[in-house]
C-alpha cells in the first residue's frame, strides 16, 4: 500500500454471505495487510452477522456494522462510508462479498489513487479488463448499460456500473451523500456522475471479474429497471446544460 494514502477501509456489504465471508475477509487482509475491513451486514438470516462478529473479535483490523434489515446495496455502502468518515479513514473501498472482485487486484486500485486520482474504478470494459463465467446475455446487458450511461450522461467512463472502486475521503465529502437514494447498478452510476460533475479525476484500471461461486446473486429485474429509469431522468434533466456548453 502506498504510505501517502493514509488509512484504508474496505467496505463489504453482506446479506446472506456466510459461505463467502471467511474467504473474502482473509483475501483482503492478505492482499493489503494494513487495510481495515468493515462488514456492513443487513441482519442476514443465515448468520453472516454472527460470523462477522467472530472475525472482528479475533482481528482488530475487522469491524462490523449491524444494520436493521435489507435496505439495498447503495444504503449499505453509504452507511459504511459514513462510518469510515467518522472514524477518520482516508480511503474508502467498495468490494463485493461474493469474491467477484478479486482482493488481489486492490493494490492496483490504491496505486492509481496514490497517483492522483480522486476515484479509481476497477473496470471490466477497458483494455485488459475481462469477465469470467458470464453468459453472453449478462455481458450484453452490462456493456449496453454502460454505453447508455455514457450517451445519456456524457460521463467519460467505460464501466460506470462497476462496484469495485476506491474513493478518497475528500471525494465522498465533496460529492455529498445526503440525497443519494439510488441502489444497485444505479448507485455506482450516481456516484460516478457526482464525481465527474465536481470536476474530480476518475481513473479506470482493468480488473478480472469472476462470477460468484457460492450463494445467490442479488441482481433482479427491479435493480435493472431502477438504473434505466434514473439514468434516463438524469440524462434528460442535464441535457440543456450539456448542449449549452457545446455551442
Amino acid at each position: 500500500m502506498e504510505p501517502t494514502l493514509g488509512r484504508v477501509l474496505v467496505v463489504v456489504p453482506t446479506y446472506n454471505e456466510r459461505e463467502n465471508l471467511l474467504a473474502i475477509t482473509a483475501r483482503v487482509r492478505a492482499a493489503v495487510p494494513r487495510a481495515h475491513v468493515l462488514i456492513a451486514d443487513d441482519n442476514s438470516p443465515d448468520g453472516t452477522g454472527a460470523l462477522a462478529d467472530a472475525l472482528a473479535a479475533k482481528d482488530d483490523h475487522v469491524h462490523v456494522l449491524h444494520r436493521p434489515g435489507k435496505d439495498g446495496l447503495g444504503a449499505a455502502y453509504i452507511a459504511g462510508f459514513r462510518w469510515g468518515l467518522r472514524e477518520g479513514y482516508d480511503v474508502l473501498v467498495e468490494l463485493d462479498a461474493d469474491g467477484s472482485h478479486r482482493p488481489e487486484e486492490l493494490p492496483g486500485l490504491l496505486r492509481a489513487l496514490a497517483g492522483g486520482a480522486d476515484l479509481v474504478i476497477g473496470s471490466r470494459w477497458v483494455p485488459g479488463g475481462r469477465v469470467v463465467d458470464w453468459p453472453g446475455s449478462r455481458e450484453f446487458l452490462s456493456r449496453g448499460a454502460n454505453v447508455y450511461a455514457r450517451m445519456m450522461l456524457g460521463v467519460p467512463v467505460r464501466d460506470a456500473t462497476a462496484g469495485f472502486r476506491a474513493y478518497r475521503s475528500s471525494t465522498l465529502e465533496k460529492i455529498g451523500l445526503d440525497d443519494v437514494e439510488s441502489q444497485g447498478y444505479c448507485f455506482q452510476v450516481d456516484l460516478t456522475l457526482r464525481t465527474v460533475r465536481q470536476g474530480l479525476r476518475v481513473v479506470e484500471v482493468p480488473i478480472t471479474f469472476v462470477e460468484r461461486a457460492a450463494g445467490a446473486s442479488k441482481m433482479s429485474a427491479g435493480v435493472v429497471a431502477e438504473a434505466l429509469w434514473r439514468v434516463t431522468r438524469w440524462g434528460l434533466s442535464g441535457l440543456p446544460r450539456r448542449l449549452g456548453r457545446s455551442r
